[in-house]
C-alpha cells in the first residue's frame, strides 16, 4: 500500500472513529479540532504540484522541509568541515536547488570557502573586465564528413536512461531541453515515446543495442536508421565506457523492467537488464572508425560520436591512429570520469576503476593535439557540473561543451534518498512506480531544469567577461588557479603537462606518452608480449 493510500485510509478511519464516538459520548466532538486541520494539511499536500515528496508523502514528507528550513546553518557547517572544492557540497546542492525555483542565488557574508585550504580553486578576473554576452553561448559540432552539424550548447543533459529515470523524469528533462534550448541525451536503454517531448536529442547507443537490437543482441541497421533520423535526434553517441562502472555493462535491476521497458529495449521480463562489457558490433580501432562511418550515413550525415571514461593510454591512442589511418574522424568526443554518478554499479567499479575526469580530459585534449586532430574533434566533458565555473573550470581544462547529470535530477527535486537502484525514489525520478513517479508534476519540474540551465550559463557568461575574455571558447587553462599547499597556487597549466600540437607525430614524442604511443596499434585494442618489449626499447633509444 503506498503512503497515498495510508493517509486517505488513516484520515478516513480517524474522522469515522471521532464520529462514532461522538454518537455515544457528544463531548468527543472536540476531537475533530484536532483531527480535521492535519487532514486538510494532507490532503493540500496530496494536490499541490510543486514538491513531489509532499505529494508521494502527504504530511509525513513535511518533515524533510523542516528540516531544510534550516538550510544556511547546515551548509556553513558543511562548508567549513569539507573545503576541498569538490562540485557536490552542500553549498552547490543549494545553489542548484535555488536557481531551479528561481530563487535568490546569491550570498551573504562574503566568501563561503576556506581559501587557504588544499583544493581550492579560482578564476582571476581581469581590471578590463567586459560586459557579459546576453545570449547563451553554443558551440557547433561536426566534422569535415558532416553535413548536417548541430549547435550544441555548453550545458547539456548527461545520459540517464529511461528505465533508470522514470516516465515523468525523461518528459521534464525533454521539455525543458525545448525550452531552454540545449540537449537531452538519452543513455543507453534507448528512444521511447517519453523523450518525444520537442527537445533535441543526443540518442546513445550502448553495447546493448537498446531500441537498434537484433533478436540476437546485435546491432540492426534497419532499426537504428528508421529512429536516428527522425528530427527531435541530433547526433549520436557511442557508449563505449562510463565513468560510474567502466569495463561493466549498464545494469537495469529487473524490479525497474516493466513492460513498455521490455518492449523498447528488446529484452525479456522479470530478469536484470545487463548490457555486455564490450561492443559486437566492432573488435578494433579500425572496425570502431568504420562503425562511426556507418552510423553517419545511416543518419544521413548527422554527427556521430563516442563516450568512453579513460582507461589504458595505449587504447585511446589505437583509436587516434586508427583515426589517421583511415582518414575517420568521430565529430566529438564525450569523457566521462570515474568520479561519475549512476543508480547501480558494483563498489570497486564505482570507487577504484578508471581515471577521474579532469586527469582524462587533459589526456584527451593533448593526444588529439599531439596528432593533429584537435581543431576538428569537438570534445565533451561530462561529470559533477554544477555551477557556472565548473563549465569554465572544465572549458579550460580542454572541453568545448558539458553534460550534467546529477545536477539536473538535483533541479528535478532529488533528495539525494540513494534508493535509485532499489526502483523506491521517493520523489519520483529513478522509479518506475506508478504510485511514486505520479508525485513528479512534468510542468513544474521541466519549468525548474531549464531555469537552473538558464541561470547556469548567464553566470558563466559573467565569469568569462570578469576575466576580461571575449567569449567561453578563450578560456585555457592558465585562467585556473589551484591551492596544492597551504602556500602553494598552481595554474593548471602547470600542474598538467599541454603538448604541443602535432608533436605525437614527428621524432621526438614527449616521453609522458612515447611508450603507449609507439605501443598502440590502429589494427588491435590489444598489443603482443614482443611489441610491447619492443615499445621499451624504442623508449630507452636516445
Amino acid at each position: 500500500m503506498n503512503p497515498r493510500t495510508i493517509f486517505l485510509v488513516c484520515a478516513t478511519l480517524a474522522v469515522a472513529a471521532i464520529a462514532i464516538a461522538t454518537m455515544f459520548w457528544p463531548p468527543a466532538a472536540w476531537a475533530f479540532a484536532v483531527a480535521v486541520p492535519p487532514i486538510l494539511l494532507g490532503a493540500y499536500d496530496m494536490l499541490q504540484t510543486h514538491h513531489a515528496l509532499r505529494r508521494n508523502y502527504p504530511l509525513v514528507g513535511r518533515g524533510r522541509y523542516l528540516l531544510e528550513s534550516f538550510r544556511p546553518e547546515i551548509n556553513q557547517y558543511f562548508v567549513e568541515t569539507n573545503t576541498s572544492g569538490m562540485p557536490f557540497n552542500r553549498e552547490n546542492r543549494s545553489l542548484i536547488y535555488q536557481r531551479a525555483k528561481g530563487e535568490l542565488d546569491t550570498v551573504p557574508f562574503g566568501t563561503q570557502r576556506d581559501v587557504y585550504a588544499v583544493g581550492y580553486e579560482w578564476i582571476n578576473h581581469s581590471i578590463a573586465a567586459k560586459e557579459h554576452a546576453p545570449e547563451l553561448p553554443r558551440v557547433m559540432v561536426g566534422g569535415k564528413d558532416c553535413t548536417r552539424p548541430y549547435s550544441l550548447s555548453l550545458l547539456n543533459v548527461s545520459a540517464m536512461s529511461f528505465g533508470s529515470l522514470s516516465q515523468n523524469a525523461i518528459k521534464a528533462l525533454n521539455r525543458a531541453a525545448k525550452a531552454g534550448g540545449f540537449a537531452h541525451n538519452t543513455g543507453e536503454g534507448g528512444l521511447s515515446p517519453h523523450h518525444e517531448q520537442g527537445g533535441d536529442l543526443i540518442w546513445q547507443i550502448g553495447t546493448g543495442y537498446f531500441g537498434a537490437r537484433t533478436a540476437a543482441g546485435g546491432f540492426s541497421d534497419e532499426r537504428f536508421a528508421a529512429k536516428a533520423t527522425t528530427d527531435a535526434v541530433k547526433m549520436v553517441e557511442i557508449k563505449v565506457s562510463q565513468g560510474a562502472k567502466p569495463g561493466h555493462g549498464g545494469i537495469l535491476p529487473a524490479a525497474k523492467v516493466t513492460h513498455e521497458i521490455s518492449e523498447i529495449r528488446h529484452v525479456p521480463m522479470g530478469q536484470d537488464v545487463i548490457s555486455p562489457p564490450a561492443h559486437s558490433a566492432f573488435r578494433t580501432p579500425i572496425e570502431m572508425m568504420q562503425f562511426i562511418a556507418k552510423l553517419r550515413d545511416l543518419t544521413d550525415g548527422k554527427p556521430i560520436g563516442f563516450k568512453l571514461c579513460i582507461g589504458k593510454h595505449r587504447e585511446f591512442f589505437a583509436i587516434v591512429k586508427a583515426m589517421l589511418e583511415t582518414g575517420v574522424l568521430p565529430d566529438f568526443i564525450t569523457v566521462d570520469g570515474a568520479e561519475g554518478g549512476t543508480g547501480a554499479a558494483p563498489l570497486e567499479f564505482s570507487n577504484v576503476v578508471g581515471t577521474p575526469l579532469v586527469e582524462g580530459l587533459v589526456f584527451v585534449h593533448n593526444a588529439l593535439s599531439g596528432a593533429g586532430l584537435r581543431d576538428e574533434i569537438r570534445v565533451i566533458a561530462a561529470g559533477k557540473v554544477a555551477s557556472g565555473f565548473d563549465v569554465a573550470h572544465k572549458l579550460a581544462v580542454g572541453a568545448d561543451a558539458t553534460n550534467a547529470a546529477r545536477a539536473m535530477m538535483f533541479a528535478l527535486g532529488c533528495i539525494q534518498a540513494r534508493r535509485c537502484n532499489t526502483n523506491e525514489c521517493p520523489v519520483g525520478i529513478a522509479t518506475q512506480l506508478p504510485s511514486l513517479m505520479q508525485g513528479l508534476v512534468v510542468p513544474d519540474k521541466a519549468e525548474r531544469v531549464r531555469q537552473y540551465h538558464d541561470a547556469t550559463l548567464r553566470s558563466l557568461n559573467e565569469l568569462v567577461a570578469a576575466a576580461g575574455l571575449e567569449s567561453p571558447a578563450d578560456l585555457r587553462p592558465w585562467h585556473i588557479h589551484r591551492r596544492v599547499s597551504p602556500t602553494d597556487v598552481r595554474r593548471y597549466d602547470q600542474i598538467y603537462d599541454y603538448i604541443e600540437p602535432g608533436s605525437l607525430l614527428g621524432a621526438h614524442i614527449p616521453k609522458a606518452y612515447a611508450r603507449a604511443w609507439r605501443a598502440a596499434r590502429p589494427d588491435s585494442f590489444h598489443v603482443s608480449d614482443t611489441h610491447q618489449r619492443a615499445s621499451y626499447v624504442q623508449l630507452e633509444t636516445p
